[in-house]
């Protein structure tokens, strides 16, 4: 049964007022008619008309982590013995003893990187918006953050990166927004405080579990406390433990967990997690906020950043028209926050507008993908944007960037070719809505997120449908080999006439219908070519 507004409502006013104490703060928190609980947000948010039409975003998930090119969670597990990060840190850069993530942070140079001719590129593409990542687990604010030493003013590139994203981002004409994936940071880098459980450094304590603002002295960070970066030690790894076995189940049991609540032992972590989320969001009034959690995160305070955050677009602009992401929403909080779908699918068409968010390669760049070639091609770029947007969402793409900051040559052709498709194709997609159905074809998909590894490859047979002014258009995932049938046409079972069918980029398309379907004949797959689009205009199609 479909959702509406008004049975949400209905549903959650019942619920226990989340009107937590920081509402009433002298915390710098947003005055205005929204109040950080769920109905307050579900009866004041209407979804942007900018972001229903814009279906595209490029995302430059990009930060330290990014610098010894090995993929995720670097930060984590280059203080996990036996694991191949681990191994990669300590040959190359040391010990971990001695050599941690601080001291990755302060290497990301971001010496070539040109963020104005990076996103002409991603407004090539057909990007509507972008979004800059503001932190990450590794803890570290990339923007001039009021409320944390360790930011990349201070540390590594010593700019503004989300300040330079954002400038150039508007210029470009695009929304703009910011993830912030910090609440997670406090468990994330408990690795940090462990130590080897073999070999000649065992039970020597990581630089995290040492180090002191004292013992920064005439040294790069001089000034800078570890501790704030690294969070404290709520978690610790106790002695003992001689075994790579033994540290890896420890770890997954104490703070490996993926958990939306703070250190118990410091409530401060999220009184400093929400100032910083402020103190963001007051800076550079973004269009989008991405938030790298299931649900919103620390139950109230999490209510409280939305709501300050949606009563700021209503001092800016007069209302509401901004868009918050979260995970693993439940339904009636679907109304008042944008749910996201990490790496993964839904099997029908959404009521409400959503997001799914998935990137080339990994999260942050490994040049194994460029080395063996397994980025995502154009066409599968493709495929998941038609996929997605038949059912009422939006794709926010990723391309990883090393840490000096230029994407490689192979993600430049991946690039070029999406933004060939989109220049002919374009119609089909900015601006669409889904029709009466979003689909057909031998692929099934299976709901859920972070499961795209397991999709199956799709088919000639897969078909999407989107409208637009009109139009209905039929975009078949794989290029058909010779006549194509479409039985969601078929006569009787569509309702309205087809009067008129154009390939996109090409030509009037030959067709004829009967009870089966509609069959078309399209002209041969070009070189390069992948996923066409017919235009059918006629009489009560949409």
């Amino acid at each position: 049964m479909s959702l509406t507004r008004r049975s949400v409502l209905a549903g959650i006013t019942a619920l226990p007022m989340a009107r937590a104490a920081l509402a009433q703060s002298p915390m710098g928190l947003a005055r205005g008619p929204v109040e950080p609980n769920w109905p307050s947000l579900v009866s004041n948010y209407r979804y942007p008309d900018w972001f229903r039409d814009a279906k595209l975003g490029l995302w430059a998930h990009w930060g330290p982590q990014s610098v010894p090119e090995q993929g995720d969670w670097y930060g984590r597990f280059l203080y996990m013995q036996g694991h191949p990060m681990y191994e990669h840190h300590r040959k190359t850069y040391g010990h971990p003893t001695v050599t941690g993530m601080k001291d990755i942070q302060n290497l990301w140079t971001a010496d070539r990187w040109d963020p104005a001719a990076l996103v002409a590129r991603y407004k090539k593409v057909g990007a509507r918006y972008f979004m800059a990542l503001a932190n990450h687990h590794d803890n570290l604010d990339c923007y001039d953050s009021r409320y944390h030493a360790w930011n990349s003013l201070r540390v590594g590139p010593k700019r503004d990166v989300v300040g330079t994203w954002e400038k150039a981002a508007r210029a470009a004409g695009l929304k703009f927004g910011v993830s912030n994936h910090s609440a997670h940071s406090w468990h994330w880098y408990q690795t940090a405080y462990g130590y080897d459980p073999t070999g000649p450094k065992r039970g020597e304590r990581y630089d995290a579990f040492r180090l002191r603002e004292a013992d920064g002295k005439g040294q790069w960070w001089d000034g800078l406390d570890p501790r704030e970066l690294y969070t404290g030690g709520h978690a610790v790894m106790p002695d003992g433990i001689d075994t790579i076995a033994g540290m890896e189940a420890w770890h997954d049991t104490h703070d490996g967990q993926w958990i939306e609540t703070g250190p118990t032992d410091d409530p401060a972590y999220v009184t400093r997690w929400l100032l910083r989320q402020t103190d963001l969001v007051a800076k550079y009034k973004p269009d989008l906020v991405y938030f790298d959690d299931y649900g919103l995160p620390f139950g109230s305070v999490g209510l409280a950043a939305a709501a300050d955050y949606y009563n700021r677009s209503i001092q800016w602009s007069g209302k509401i028209d901004v868009a918050l992401f979260a995970k693993q929403l439940k339904p009636h909080e679907r109304f008042g926050v944008v749910q996201d779908v990490e790496r993964g699918f839904t099997d029908h068409i959404w009521d409400e507008p959503w997001q799914t968010d998935t990137c080339l390669g990994d999260w942050f760049y490994n040049v194994a993908r460029l080395n063996d070639k397994s980025y995502k091609t154009a066409e599968q770029v493709v495929q998941r944007l038609a996929d997605v947007v038949s059912k009422n969402g939006n794709l926010l793409l990723s391309v990883p960037q090393p840490g000096h900051g230029a994407i490689d040559s192979e993600e430049e052709r991946i690039l070029d070719r999406l933004g060939e498709w989109t220049a002919i194709n374009d119609e089909a997609i900015f601006g669409s809505r889904p029709w009466r159905r979003y689909g057909e074809g031998p692929t099934r998909l299976t709901p859920g997120m972070q499961n795209e590894a397991g999709a199956g490859m799709f088919t000639p047979r897969d078909v999407r449908f989107t409208t637009n002014k009109g139009a209905l258009y039929v975009l078949f995932l794989g290029w058909p080999s010779g006549t194509a049938s479409v039985a969601s046409l078929a006569r009787g079972r569509l309702a309205g006439v087809i009067e008129r069918a154009t390939l996109l980029g090409g030509g009037p398309v030959p067709h004829r219908q009967d009870a089966a379907g509609t069959h078309f004949d399209l002209p041969r797959k070009p070189d390069g070519g992948f996923v066409p689009v017919i235009r059918l205009d006629g009489r009560g199609l949409v």
